[in-house]
């Protein structure tokens, strides 16, 4: 029987859109479904939403609408939201279906029947928010520290489950079970509840005060309490009591929730599943809170407020993943905003990552005519080999304790180590000496190889241009036992000849504006005297050319013009079109991955109905030969000129 993993959200609260706060959660569940099935798991992944209780009543009525179809619309759109950033659950359960509603009803009646529920009537301080009585102890200022409302003083009778009979035996077991609620803060805030009496549990609401709710089994007058009827979706969803998938995956569950909901999943869920006579979950994983940029909570007045389903429209939903899970440590409170998702995704994934491919498969299209050749390993590529085949169990390690942020920096330290190395190697120098065919071959294979095992350990981060990768270099898909060696990619595959960029530059809103202007091509005006000189201009004339270090990615020619070459160049920032008239002196072929100076700043015109951004220069001999100026392979992709 294979290993199986559980993994749930909390079913998010239907009173409100879908924010930044579930995004997070739910992408990192899909991150752990991911990665669990490449490392040959057989997962279930549960995501989904709460529609009962007071608040819910409220918001419907507020709406002019009866609570279920109230209900209808707010979880269709976080289903919606899910589809938008590539979420892949297996099941999306809603507190209002049937279903749900026998296993809330066969839990109340076994527990009921155990004699650890009873009636009683009860004053207290209850928080409409919260939907719970509190006590003194919890209030901070007289107000609840999550609504910053004073609650109310209510007397009603409920029904109430006996949870203080069972805070020993959790006490016990959190002490029993140290990876039982994550990260170690967390687990030893609930100890800290638990060291003085927790008390019993309101279960049920008056019907008449709170209409909206599953009935009692064994009294129509009362509604089972909100968070009583909801944390059971964790069973409902495996079609407990006999369903297969209830004894298949729940020894296995692990739950993610956010640190505003501890109390109910630490405490009133493993009572309730004690009581009920059914094992706990295996941990309960408690996520900090996403901020704004400027380390304040997030709100439409400070305007710091994150809408990540406008990010994933103008980054892909790859990359808001990639950022969500790498510039966030799980577990504390984490600043979040869209300047820093553009430098994360400019600097790993544009530069990092998509312009090592682009790089190798240019060398590979022109100088192996598009096919993987096959290297000869030296000492020298023994470093890449040995990071590249140790990476899965580092990375491993690092998930299962939760640091999803380092996880993801082993991995692309790795793709750093590789632009190292294909930067010392030089490959492009290494053509140029037909006696280095064999260490060229070499090289381009270790990179392309590299790349592989990258592209297979970011696919639960960035699924689509994880594969996306391998589809550049003529790949398939792999698990992650095909990354524990060296030598995955075979010798003689043949990549495609035209792909899109992977990571096109982002320029955030607080770029300048000359970074936006186009770019041209540049040669120097054809003399009848080499020694002549054009007029003077002043230091301030020159000193307002932008000359910059780019890199040629492609080159092609221009239809219906002998002359010209249309040209994609990498500026560092950005990449940009070229029109250069330097057809009669250089292939297309021969131009991919050659340095050359870009005057960044010109006016973009137009030539042969392309938008030419800049000029590139060259120098022009007596004999009318005309060759492009490049700099030095230390200098780097956007460095300026002066």
């Amino acid at each position: 029987m294979s290993r199986t993993f559980y993994v749930t959200t909390p079913i998010y609260y239907v009173n409100a859109q879908p924010h930044i706060g579930h995004a997070y959660t739910t992408v990192i569940g899909d991150f752990l479904k991911r990665f669990h099935e490449l490392d040959g798991a057989d997962v279930y992944y549960l995501t989904g939403t709460d529609e009962h209780g007071e608040k819910i009543y409220q918001a419907a009525k507020d709406h002019g609408l009866p609570p279920l179809q109230f209900c209808d619309e707010i979880s269709k759109r976080f289903a919606e939201a899910w589809n938008v950033l590539g979420i892949t659950n297996d099941d999306f359960i809603r507190t209002t279906e049937d279903r749900h509603k026998k296993v809330v009803n066969h839990i109340l009646k076994t527990v009921y029947d155990r004699g650890e529920i009873y009636y009683d009537e009860y004053e207290g301080l209850y928080c409409v928010g919260c939907e719970r009585f509190m006590t003194e102890k919890e209030l901070v200022d007289g107000a609840c520290a999550d609504h910053q409302q004073p609650p109310e003083k209510r007397r009603e009778g409920n029904y109430f489950f006996r949870m203080e009979k069972y805070r020993e035996w959790l006490r016990g077991h959190i002490d029993d079970n140290p990876n039982f609620i994550r990260p170690l803060g967390y687990r030893n805030e609930v100890l800290g509840m638990l060291n003085e009496p927790i008390g019993d549990l309101s279960i049920s609401r008056p019907k008449d005060r709170v209409p909206w709710g599953i009935e009692l089994p064994w009294d129509n007058k009362h509604v089972t309490y909100v968070w009583f009827d909801a944390l059971i979706n964790y069973i409902s969803a495996m079609d407990f009591p006999k369903g297969e998938k209830f004894s298949r995956f729940w020894p296995n569950a692990h739950h993610l929730i956010g640190k505003d909901i501890l109390k109910a999943h630490a405490v009133f869920w493993p009572t309730m599943l004690r009581a009920a006579g059914l094992p706990v979950y295996q941990s309960l994983n408690v996520g900090g809170f996403l901020m704004g940029s400027d380390g304040q909570k997030m709100s439409k007045t400070l305007g710091n407020v994150v809408d990540p389903f406008e990010l994933t429209k103008a980054y892909g939903s790859d990359a808001v993943r990639y950022y969500l899970l790498k510039d966030t440590v799980f577990g504390q409170d984490s600043a979040v905003g869209e300047a820093m998702l553009t430098t994360r995704y400019n600097a790993d994934l544009a530069n990092d990552l998509g312009n090592l491919l682009s790089r190798v498969r240019a060398l590979l299209l022109r100088h192996f005519d598009g096919i993987i050749p096959k290297g000869i390993q030296e000492q020298a590529d023994q470093e890449i080999i040995d990071t590249g085949v140790g990476l899965l169990s580092r990375v491993r390690q690092l998930v299962d304790g939760l640091r999803f942020f380092q996880a993801l920096e082993e991995v692309m330290a790795f793709v750093r180590l590789l632009n190292r190395y294909f930067n010392d190697e030089a490959p492009w120098k290494l053509a140029k000496d037909p006696e280095s065919r064999t260490r060229l071959a070499t090289v381009l294979y270790n990179v392309a190889e590299g790349l592989r095992i990258t592209s297979v350990l970011l696919e639960p981060a960035m699924p689509n241009k994880a594969r996306q990768v391998r589809i550049d270099l003529g790949l398939g898909d792999y698990t992650f036992a095909d990354v524990v060696s060296w030598g995955g990619v075979a010798a003689g595959t043949e990549i495609p000849k035209n792909t899109e960029i992977l990571f096109p530059k982002h320029e955030s809103e607080s770029s300048s504006s000359k970074e936006d202007v186009p770019d041209n091509v540049i040669k120097t005006k054809k003399r009848k005297d080499q020694k002549e000189m054009v007029d003077e201009i002043s230091f301030d004339d020159f000193s307002r050319i932008d000359l910059r270090v780019a890199r040629v990615i492609e080159a092609e020619k221009v239809e219906g013009a002998d002359k010209l070459l249309k040209l994609r160049v990498d500026v560092g920032v950005n990449q940009r079109t070229v029109v250069s008239g330097i057809a009669p002196w250089y292939k297309p072929e021969d131009l991919a991955e050659r340095r050359v100076i870009l005057v960044s700043n010109l006016k973009p015109a137009k030539l042969r109905g392309i938008v030419s951004q800049g000029m590139i220069l060259a120098a022009e001999g007596r004999d009318g030969n005309v060759e492009l100026i490049e700099p030095g392979d230390s200098l780097p992709i956007g460095a300026q000129v002066r």
